[in-house]
């Protein structure tokens, strides 16, 4: 086959239906069908007016994030607002949370959803801003206690979903996509203080995406540590929820992955939890670079 008919072939719905069925091998068949099944969601209600539907598995994935301690809490992609509602639902009665979304369309819907969905002394505790997150590093540097990145992905659930993003899709995206989720961590990782915990997150499927963003990270800074992915004790008895009423995960080298076949419909949820341990990093910015 020549080449040109290779590169043809790997493109659109052919070429996802190929690439998935490689990664997941007879799994796929089930995955994908779960894929398109209606997801799993969750009612959250965090005080305001309305209560905000998201899946279960990002509700799961936010509330691994510790907050005993933090009183400085970015949520750095933050909009449409889920895992807004459940850091603000969680973090103590002296912490404040920045929620950041670059594209100011999905910021002015990221207010809409904390106006209607938080309590007035909630809502007062929470600023929204609408920064490029790969770049706020070069202004903030250390000074938040706890940070979720939940990094734009491909997103294949909802790629399935459109046949006009089904008929342009591309492997080269998802290379694509893990360099800008690289920048974000890096970015966030520099934002973060020490002893400070990070949770980074997709809705993706590809280990590219996910493991293999976090494992850069972990093969280039020495202060950095994986922990366990268990929901933070300081989140569970606010919001009455426990390991059983939230979908399980697969364990992953540096973290979880909730895939809707084996959880309910819940997902797909890519999560690692990562702590900058407390000391001092030599050439940090240097390493990132």
């Amino acid at each position: 086959m020549k080449q040109s008919q290779k590169k043809t072939k790997c493109l659109g719905a052919a070429g996802f239906e190929q690439y998935y069925s490689d990664l997941f091998g007879e799994r796929w068949i089930g995955l994908k069908a779960a894929l398109q099944s209606e997801p799993d969601y969750l009612a959250w209600k965090a005080g305001g007016s309305e209560s905000y539907y998201l899946d279960s598995g990002s509700v799961r994935a936010a509330l691994t994030l510790p907050l005993s301690n933090a009183r400085h809490i970015l949520d750095l992609c933050a909009a449409p607002g889920g895992k807004t509602l459940v850091l603000a639902s969680c973090m103590n009665a002296d912490a404040e949370l920045l929620s950041n979304e670059r594209s100011p369309d999905r910021k002015n819907r990221l207010v809409k959803v904390c106006d209607s969905c938080l309590s007035a002394e909630k809502r007062s505790r929470v600023t929204i801003a609408c920064h490029d997150g790969a770049k706020m590093c070069l202004s903030q540097t250390a000074c938040f206690d706890a940070i979720l990145l939940d990094a734009p992905c491909s997103s294949e659930r909802h790629v399935l979903a459109d046949s006009k993003y089904l008929a342009e899709w591309t492997p080269s995206r998802i290379k694509t996509l893990s360099m800008s989720q690289w920048a974000l961590l890096s970015s966030a990782w520099r934002m973060l203080s020490p002893g400070g915990y990070l949770v980074y997150s997709t809705c993706a499927l590809s280990p590219d995406e996910n493991d293999m963003v976090v494992a850069r990270l972990a093969k280039k800074i020495t202060d950095a540590t994986v922990c366990e992915p268990a929901i933070s004790s300081d989140c569970a008895p606010w919001c009455g929820l426990s390991a059983e009423a939230l979908p399980a995960y697969e364990k992953t080298t540096y973290g979880a992955h909730i895939l809707p076949d084996k959880a309910g419909g819940a997902g797909p949820l890519y999560f690692s939890l990562l702590k900058k341990y407390n000391k001092k990093t030599k050439n940090l910015e240097k390493s990132l670079d």
